[in-house]
């Protein structure tokens, strides 16, 4: 068995570090949900923190891990009397991003509950959690109906595994934690809010704690088992102190004072439900334990929201989770801030994990190694700023090159912000699709309305009830049927086919030339764009972003899950220069050609906003109307969004919608009702162009 890095030997990380000891003292908090980039420490903590778990005792035998002192009535494999037990140390169960549903609850062999009447059961990994740890890298990549089974058994502590009519339940009480990196896709806020405490973890920008990092792994990964005895003392003081704060857990006080100070500060903070007060509660009483205190102080309180409202008031996924601190401070003083711990007195530093001892102790962080954000800051102007950069001025009559960006190409203008986001009604890919689990097009799913039936392909997950009937009737008497029940064999088990919805791989390409910015177009450019993104999230699409301009065309993005991502690439989209359209076409071919190889069932819809027009080089039109060709050619679904503006328009969007056999769209209809017959037209373009290849 592999050597654990120490918790102890973690440097910094200390809110990461105080949430999992907190779960640790009272897993009734809810679990940890950390976020972060790559390479910091998040799997390493987790996986630490499992050997300081105190150890459990467990019905001998049980695959359920049953407490012998109070053992589940339910239990599958009970009834068991209470008794003496075995100890054995807490588990750390991983659960693979690629699981399925029967690896997650368990599997309940159907054909022998049909013929024989018993419940078969194989327990699956929220079995072998039970009263240790389940830990989910990457949770924000799980399919979502994984997510919402998982944090059901979180929330109830007890498994349910239906198949027709026939279950099994068991308790399923575990510590959850989940890891994920923002940057590959976010959870939906419903989801989000099913954590009890969410931490953003980032690496210091202090070049001694990096270099204490460095050394302390390259000493574990040389001896691993000399470096952990190094922290055995450290790890033993530790666990004993879960021990004692779970002990004292019952005896904390959560006075009328601190209560008042949780509601009033997630009202403050506009918190959605009433989990967010309850979470609260839960984690003050147990920073209040950890510290060795009975009474819950206001010090206490702030901490614990610190921890549990981040990440409930996002309001879209382009909010960055936080909280104004200042605000934080006014909320608790005004309704009664005046319980803080002495810091130096007995009880204080109640909301500090343990720090680091001896002679190779990191110095402390400094209170200005805050990470930058990521990418700097935009420095982008608002519109008035624009407008007198002349980034958005109109020019009248006909744009030639020279017109371009009031420059022609070359001449790259300020990025001008996006107009606020709107709602925006459904695009969908026509067909029946198979690929991921969704929210936009048709497909064939594991979850959504029953369709018909056929025969398994591998196991069994979804029984068609009625199909498995009819197959098995005309054979009873051949099989000598003597009782009521059904002689059912393997070959008339019928899986139940299902239609529900799928995620879509959403292909933006966005013409940014000095055209765009000339007709003050760039601003409802990027809205609309936002918007759809918005849309893209909560259909849980993947999305890239094309840009083209000048001469050439660049992947800003490749495709992804994250939107946050998206959006700021196009938040900071320079434009100017000429419109080389058909390089962006050939891009996306490009890049949908790889992405059919990486994922065959995941259907993309490819979205062109442009004004239509093509300059630079030779026959730049005919060139762009071959490249939209490629696409009609490869089936692929498409939809130009018509940036014309102006009292003369040439038409020339709808002509490359035509050419890319797809519909086109103004800016106006949008944001209007009128889009409600988009998808209609869209499939309605692509049959006409089907007739007309035929008829050829």
């Amino acid at each position: 068995m592999n050597t654990p890095y120490p918790f102890t030997a973690i440097v910094g990380q200390d809110d990461l570090r105080l949430a999992l000891l907190l779960n640790a003292v009272s897993p009734a908090v809810g679990g940890v949900l950390v976020r972060g980039e790559k390479g910091t420490a998040k799997s390493t903590a987790v996986r630490a923190l499992s050997s300081l778990m105190p150890g459990v005792e467990v019905v001998a035998g049980c695959r359920f891990s049953c407490d012998p002192a109070a053992p589940d009535p339910g239990c599958p494999d009970g009834p068991h009397e209470p008794g003496g037990g075995t100890a054995r140390p807490a588990r750390m169960v991983e659960l693979p991003v690629g699981a399925s549903e029967d690896r997650l609850v368990g599997a309940l062999d159907i054909e022998r509950a049909l013929a024989e009447g018993v419940k078969a059961f194989e327990p699956g990994l929220l079995a072998d959690a039970h009263r240790g740890i389940l830990y989910v890298d990457e949770v924000n990549l799980l399919h979502d109906h994984l997510v919402d089974l998982l944090l059901d058994a979180a929330a109830m502590g007890a498994s349910y595994v239906e198949r027709e009519g026939v279950s099994v339940r068991h308790a399923a009480r575990f510590l959850l934690v989940g890891t994920m990196n923002p940057e590959e896709g976010e959870l939906r806020p419903q989801l989000l809010d099913r954590f009890g405490l969410t931490v953003e973890v980032a690496a210091s920008r202090e070049p001694d704690q990096r270099v204490e990092v460095v050394r302390r792994r390259l000493a574990y990964d040389d001896a691993p088992e000399a470096f952990a005895a190094r922290w055995a003392d450290e790890e033993a003081a530790v666990r004993a102190r879960i021990v004692a704060a779970r002990k004292l857990l019952p005896s904390v006080r959560l006075g009328d004072g601190a209560l008042r100070q949780i509601a009033a500060t997630c009202a403050a903070f506009e918190v959605d439900g009433m989990r967010a007060d309850i979470v609260m509660a839960r984690t003050a009483t147990a920073l209040a334990a950890w510290a060795g205190r009975t009474d819950v102080l206001a010090e206490d309180v702030r901490q614990a929201a610190l921890l549990a409202l981040p990440h409930r008031r996002r309001r879209n996924p382009f909010d960055a989770p936080g909280l104004d601190e200042d605000k934080l401070d006014e909320t608790l003083q005004e309704f009664g801030g005046n319980d803080d711990p002495d810091p130096d007195g007995p009880g204080g530093g109640g909301g500090q994990p343990p720090q680091d001892s001896g002679p190779d102790a990191p110095p402390p962080a400094r209170a200005d190694d805050a990470p930058e954000p990521e990418g700097g800051s935009t420095g982008q102007p608002d519109a008035g700023d624009a407008a007198a950069t002349g980034s958005a001025v109109d020019r009248p009559g006909d744009a030639s090159d020279d017109d371009e960006g009031r420059g022609g190409p070359g001449r790259e203008q300020t990025p001008v912000r996006a107009a606020e986001p709107f709602r925006t009604k459904t695009l969908t890919v026509p067909g029946l699709g198979e690929g991921a689990a969704g929210r936009r097009s048709r497909a064939r799913t594991e979850h959504g309305r029953t369709t018909g039936a056929r025969r398994p392909q591998g196991a069994l997950t979804k029984l068609h009830l009625a199909a498995t009937v009819q197959a098995a009737a005309p054979h009873q008497r051949a099989r000598g049927r003597s009782g009521p029940g059904l002689v059912v064999r393997r070959d008339d088990l019928r899986q139940a086919t299902r239609e529900g919805r799928e995620g879509n791989l959403v292909l933006f390409v966005v013409d940014a030339s000095g055209s765009m910015a000339a007709r003050q177009r760039m601003s409802a450019v990027k809205g609309a764009v936002l918007s759809l993104l918005l849309d893209a999230y909560q259909r849980r699409d993947k999305v890239g972003l094309i840009t083209f301009r000048g001469s050439a065309a660049d992947v800003a993005l490749p495709p992804t899950s994250s939107v946050d991502a998206a959006a700021a690439r196009l938040e900071s989209l320079p434009t100017g220069g000429r419109t080389p359209l058909s390089a962006g076409l050939l891009k996306a071919h490009d890049v949908l050609r790889v992405e059919r190889l990486r994922d065959p069932a995941r259907r993309p819809l490819l979205v062109v906003v442009t004004d239509g027009r093509a300059t630079g080089g030779p026959q730049p039109v005919e060139l762009a109307r071959r490249a939209a060709r490629l696409h009609a050619a490869d089936g692929t679904a498409s939809v130009v969004v018509d940036c014309e503006s102006g009292p003369v328009r040439l038409g020339l969007a709808a002509q490359l919608a035509g050419d890319l056999d797809g519909a086109a769209v103004t800016l106006d209809e949008l944001r209007a009702d009128a889009i409600a017959g988009l998808v209609r037209d869209v499939q309605h373009a692509r049959d006409v162009q089907g007739t007309k290849r035929r008829a050829a």
